[in-house]
């Protein structure tokens, strides 16, 4: 059993919306729950009536229709309040006082904005005003290619007011990474900035847009958002400006589209470094009812909150943070590097904005430990109750960090799911303990569960992790999928009837997970199956470390451990360090887990949204092509890798 490191206080954890729910079902349902896990069970066995009451607890604005699920034992299959009529930006825009802060913005350059329910709701109608003089109708797709700005939450809610498709990118995407996503989803209207900045540095996105829109033949309009050069008015060289595309509109009552519960609200993209990227179609209701049930009951997010995520508009996370709106409670952006001007850039935002919750990735905890920052003795952090931190296996030393530098009193919930059902599978919860390494708990109302390679259910050892009832956020399809076989592949071949996520974990004990990494990541030397995060969680409690990754290499009819290292500046990889290494994973893990060959790298290649890619540097040491290299954020980076002579023999 892992240690515990925080616990809530006993008046606290009942004041949680988690236990205001567990109490609210008891009464009215006349049941009872001895623990978090009897009360896990009830919402899997009773899913209907917990996601109606959801529904009614949340005052969800709609028509709900009396059937909740239709065809439930089909997986895929299974439809969500199929009489139902909802729009998701009217649920976002739900009335409140006009004068109610909802969104404020920071950029690195120094830029700042803030947006009250009022301005909001009239820049959200003046663009519904102005998609529709654009010929945008119900189903037609919107896209933009911008920064974290309010203008993106704006589009975004204004394309789905009508019940348009919105789908983003952020400006880091070059021309390929932009043609691959929207070539094919065939927006009508293009948004995009004329640039942006980070690490201090501005990057010019102009003439990416103009090369782009070449190859985009179905664009009718293209919008420019002016970020670098915030003056211009009317039309520029590549489309007329945000401030033009307005102009003709005053803020007026929105008459928002009422929308089938599965209608599509928004296009997202696998990362697409084993090809294409998948373009995977999320509903309007399902991504409702699946926030709000994460931000008011697993994240405990409350109303007048003030919720940051460090995100892009290219991740999920991005729209996860949209939905907060719904909550009553504000949101921050920021956009540009988070250690410029220096690595205390997002804790100043923290204090000043007085921010309740502070999302963020395992890199970013990582990256703060390795460069020995002490917030917690340098920053109040006074306001901040919870750190979700999501992306990639978050290790038991950054576990130890975040209490130890950070903030000791917080609730640090590790959190995963993916783009693909654009919520979580395991979360966090404000009325439990954290465990050194663990994520506390599974999701509210989806049968979680480990299976082993035959199918049977596992604690206490690692397997695939797996849903085994349908839950609202289950993608409505893929884009250009017509008979569905691209879906049924990605999630139910290994397990039929099953959701199979495709990451290698274990459920503890006591009711939590470790994250081993993806499955398909997972080495295998002698035959033995190892998630790549085990060898990472030792790797990366070294001070000379400040990064890692590990991938299995084909070897005399077996497989072989790689390890590569990018180690802290001035220290270089000696026998002394890897002796050290190979004898901490041999003690902690097993003689199977010891890396064969270890290589000193000076950069380690990762996502647009930060995930270090293990698949794409086991293609290069095998000799095989990256087939897109347009979804890395640092593709150069693969150089490295390629013709390693420690390799050849």
């Amino acid at each position: 059993m892992s240690e515990i490191l925080w616990t809530p206080l006993a008046k606290n954890a009942s004041r949680t919306n988690m236990m205001l729910l567990q109490r609210a079902i008891e009464e009215h349902f006349e049941v009872s729950f001895k623990d978090y896990a009897a009360f896990h069970a009830w919402t899997v066995d009773h899913i209907n009536e917990f996601w109606a009451f959801i529904w009614e607890t949340c005052d969800v604005i709609g028509m709900r229709g009396e059937e909740v699920l239709s065809f439930p034992d089909l997986m895929p299959g299974a439809r969500w309040f199929p009489d139902a009529r909802i729009n998701y930006a009217e649920n976002v825009l739900h009335t409140r006082p006009n004068n109610t802060e909802v969104i404020v913005f920071r950029g690195e350059d120094g830029s700042g904005r803030r947006l009250s329910y009022g301005d909001l709701y009239s820049e959200v109608s003046r663009a519904v005003a102005a998609l529709r003089a654009s010929g945008i109708r119900k189903g037609d797709r919107v896209a933009a290619y911008l920064p974290n700005i309010p203008e993106t939450v704006i589009i975004m809610l204004g394309a789905a007011s009508l019940g348009a498709v919105f789908s983003s990118a952020s400006p880091d995407f070059g021309v390929k990474g932009l043609i691959d996503r929207f070539g094919q989803i065939q927006p009508k209207i293009l948004f995009a900035t004329d640039g942006y900045y980070y690490n201090g540095k501005p990057y010019d996105c102009l003439p990416k847009v103009l090369e782009a829109r070449k190859h985009l033949p179905g664009i009718e309009k293209v919008v420019i958002v002016p970020f670098l050069r915030e003056g211009d008015r009317g039309d520029t060289s590549v489309g007329e400006t945000w401030e033009f595309f307005l102009a003709d509109y005053a803020p007026r009552p929105i008459n928002f589209e009422p929308l089938p519960f599965d209608h599509p609200l928004c296009i997202l993209y696998s990362s697409g470094t084993t090809g294409a990227p998948k373009c995977i179609i999320h509903g309007h209701g399902g991504t409702l009812l699946q926030h709000l049930k994460e931000h008011r009951y697993h994240c405990d997010i409350k109303p007048k909150d003030r919720v940051f995520y460090y995100t892009t508009c290219g991740w999920m996370m991005w729209n996860w943070l949209v939905s907060v709106l719904a909550s009553d409670a504000a949101i921050f952006l920021y956009d540009g590097s988070p250690f410029h001007p220096s690595a205390d850039v997002l804790f100043d935002y923290v204090d000043q904005e007085k921010i309740t919750l502070f999302g963020t990735s395992a890199k970013f905890i990582s990256a703060i430990r390795n460069a020995r920052l002490e917030p917690i003795k340098t920053h109040r952090l006074e306001s901040l109750r919870t750190i979700t931190s999501t992306g990639s296996p978050l290790v038991p030393e950054s576990f130890d960090f975040s209490y130890g530098s950070i903030k000791a009193d917080v609730q640090l919930a590790s959190i995963s799911g993916g783009t693909d059902i654009i919520s979580c599978f395991v979360s966090g919860n404000a009325a439990l303990p954290v465990r050194r390494g663990e994520i506390q708990c599974k999701a509210l109302a989806m049968d979680v569960a480990v299976l082993d390679k035959d199918g049977n259910r596992v604690i206490g050892e690692a397997g695939d992790l797996v849903c085994c009832n349908p839950f609202p956020s289950m993608p409505v399809e893929f884009l250009n999928d017509r008979d569905g076989s691209k879906y049924r592949a990605a999630y139910f071949e290994s397990f039929p009837g099953v959701w199979t996520q495709g990451d290698w974990v274990e459920e503890t004990r006591d009711g939590g997970f470790i994250i081993y990494g993806r499955s398909d990541a997972t080495l295998n030397p002698g035959g033995v199956r190892i998630g790549t995060a085990e060898i990472y969680r030792q790797v990366e409690g070294f001070s000379e470390v400040m990064e890692a990754l590990t991938v299995g290499q084909e070897w005399q009819g077996d497989v072989r451990i790689v390890l590569f290292l990018v180690l802290c500046n001035g220290v270089s990889l000696n026998q002394r360090l890897i002796n050290k290494i190979k004898k901490q994973i041999r003690n902690n893990c097993t003689a199977h887990h010891v890396p064969s060959i270890i290589i000193q790298v000076t950069d380690i290649p990762r996502t647009k949204s930060g995930k270090i890619t293990e698949l794409a540097v086991r293609d290069v040491i095998h000799g095989r092509a990256v087939r897109n290299v347009e979804a890395l954020a640092n593709p150069d980076a693969l150089h490295q890798y390629q013709d390693l002579t420690q390799l050849q023999g």
